[in-house]
């Protein structure tokens, strides 16, 4: 399986495309020009009413996210779940008790992270030929499969090997999401449709920490059976929505299959006039066009060559960000506050009213990316998210009292809401805008798996900060968290540009051109100057001014 184009596949791509731009016509260009126009001219109240449909479909869509967000709160607080710890840990006596060692966590929490990393890269490959909605249906049913592992799994190490098989699927689901989100919307409503996916993240941990709650109260296996048994209920249904959902049209235009991608675009339009639905055809196409000559291929080596790697940079350290904030540590509060004194009951009960709370500042953040850039939101929320890690770790410091313990729980609450205004939804958003139409499904995946990489050391280090029989570090582990999430500020403030109110084509000049993270929102492009061809002297006179 090769991963790299070849000269006679560009060649004949090249082709394609010329013969392509005949069949649209002439007006080709001025067509793109209008709907371009359009979109900018759109309010958001417009753009919802016109794309409608797409909306509908880029929710179904996102829901297998839903999943992925159950999963992986429900491993990291079975730790503190005491019928998980007596079947797949051990009694250390005295005041630890039954836990599960360190080591067992950490393969617990590391495996459907690995599993993640391989399925995202297959995908990023499969969902290049095949289109998104087949590469969807194809890991559902697997998943359907796999989830019966995890289910039955008689040991630790029974359940490591389940775990790495239900996160292949995850890692398709975490990178079409917002791949398809961000391809099926119009420029003005991208951003919702993108952080959407996060909230889907939220509802998924809103779900799993209810279940847990339910279930802390049984005596027997099935108080963790039924948690991984739900898991059941998602596949099927998406699996249906998948069959029926149109294809994105921008993977249709790069596969040279004009007439579906028009049909496409007319399934996602609403009401659109056979006008619109041909200017917006015309303008997807000079997208594809304008990038395939800047960039030499579709392959993951060409996310590294040219002024691609600087948006692989953004979109890879952007994700990462998300872990190096402190995520592990905030994210997985029930292991935390049991181990600080707090009963298992109270522990169930805040870890379920953070995921609430998690939940409303995820529709909160709809309301903040109306009114604020993509920019300083992330700096915002990342700057926020320090200094609550470093509250947290000064606090434990500071005292053991019971008082102590419960305030350091507030603080992680509202880290947890705090992150899903900003940094959590954002970075979805960040991601899908900043990658090239070209290398869309490559780029995500190479964004998700520099996620799970640092996510793997981070669970490394947390289940060893965390564990009584280990480090003992307890709410000390802020001090850590913050560091991190200061180096992330500090590389966001000098190289995170601003997407927002963007198009494709705008971004693939400004990228082109090497403007500067801080002066892409004021850098006026015209990705229509001169039939279509990049102006570059107007460019350059605009930021010189």
């Amino acid at each position: 399986m090769s991963y790299h184009s070849t000269e006679t596949e560009i060649r004949i791509e090249k082709a394609a495309a010329h013969e392509v731009e005949e069949r649209l016509g002439a007006d080709a260009i001025f067509q793109a020009k209008h709907a371009s126009d359009e979109e900018h001219k759109e309010t958001i109240l417009q753009a919802f009413k016109n794309n409608r449909k797409a909306v509908a479909w880029s929710v179904a869509i996102s829901l297998s996210v839903v999943m992925e967000g159950y999963d992986t709160i429900l491993m990291g607080n079975f730790f503190g779940f005491p019928e998980f710890q007596k079947k797949y840990g051990k009694d250390y006596g005295g005041d630890i008790g039954w836990q599960v060692s360190a080591p067992w966590q950490t393969g617990l929490n590391m495996a459907s992270t690995c599993g993640a990393i391989i399925g995202a890269l297959i995908n990023g490959y499969v969902a290049g030929k095949v289109g998104y909605r087949w590469v969807m249906i194809y890991a559902l049913a697997i998943m359907n499969a796999f989830i019966f592992v995890v289910f039955f799994a008689s040991n630790a190490g029974v359940l490591v090997a389940g775990q790495v098989l239900v996160g292949l699927t995850w890692g398709v689901f975490a990178t079409v999401g917002p791949a398809y989100a961000s391809e099926v919307c119009p420029t003005n409503l991208r951003g919702y449709m993108t952080t959407y996916v996060n909230l889907c993240w939220a509802i998924g941990q809103f779900i799993a920490a209810g279940v847990l709650r339910a279930c802390l109260q049984r005596t027997d296996e099935w108080a963790f059976r039924i948690p991984f048994a739900i898991q059941w209920v998602w596949p099927l249904p998406i699996m249906i929505l998948c069959w029926f959902a149109p294809e994105s049209p921008y993977f249709l235009i790069r596969k040279d299959r004009i007439e579906e991608a028009r049909v496409s675009i007319r399934r996602l339009g609403g009401n659109k006039t056979d006008e619109q639905i041909n200017s917006t055809l015309a303008m997807m196409f000079h997208t594809n066009k304008i990038e395939s000559d800047l960039h030499s291929g579709t392959s993951y080596w060409d996310c590294f060559k040219g002024n691609d790697l600087r948006r692989t940079e953004i979109v890879c350290l952007t994700f990462m960000g998300q872990i190096l904030s402190g995520s592990s540590f905030a994210y997985s509060p029930v292991y935390f506050f049991t181990t600080a004194g707090m009963s298992t009951d109270k522990a169930y009960d805040m870890n379920l009213g953070g995921t609430a709370i998690a939940f409303g500042g995820t529709c909160l953040s709809w309301f903040v990316l109306t009114y604020l850039g993509r920019r300083r939101i992330y700096l915002v929320g990342m700057s926020l998210l320090c200094i609550l890690q470093l509250l947290i770790a000064i606090l434990d410091a500071a005292t053991s009292s019971s008082g102590g313990v419960w305030a350091q729980a507030a603080l992680c609450i509202i880290w947890s809401f705090t992150y899903s205004v900003t940094v959590g939804p954002i970075a979805y958003c960040i991601v899908s805008e900043t990658s090239s139409i070209r290398l869309r499904p490559l780029s995500v995946v190479l964004a998700r798996n520099a996620y799970q990489l640092v996510n793997i050391v981070s669970q490394i280090l947390q289940s060893y900060f965390m564990n009584p029989t280990a480090w003992n570090a307890s709410g000390k582990t802020g001090f850590f968290w913050a560091g991190t999430a200061a180096m992330i500020l500090t590389w966001a403030f000098f190289r995170l540009p601003e997407c927002k109110g963007r198009t494709y084509e705008e971004l693939d000049i400004l990228f082109a051109n090497k403007i500067k993270a801080r002066e892409f929102k004021k850098t006026h492009v015209d990705a229509y100057a001169g039939a279509g061809q990049v102006s570059h002297e107007e460019h350059e006179a605009t930021v010189k001014e």
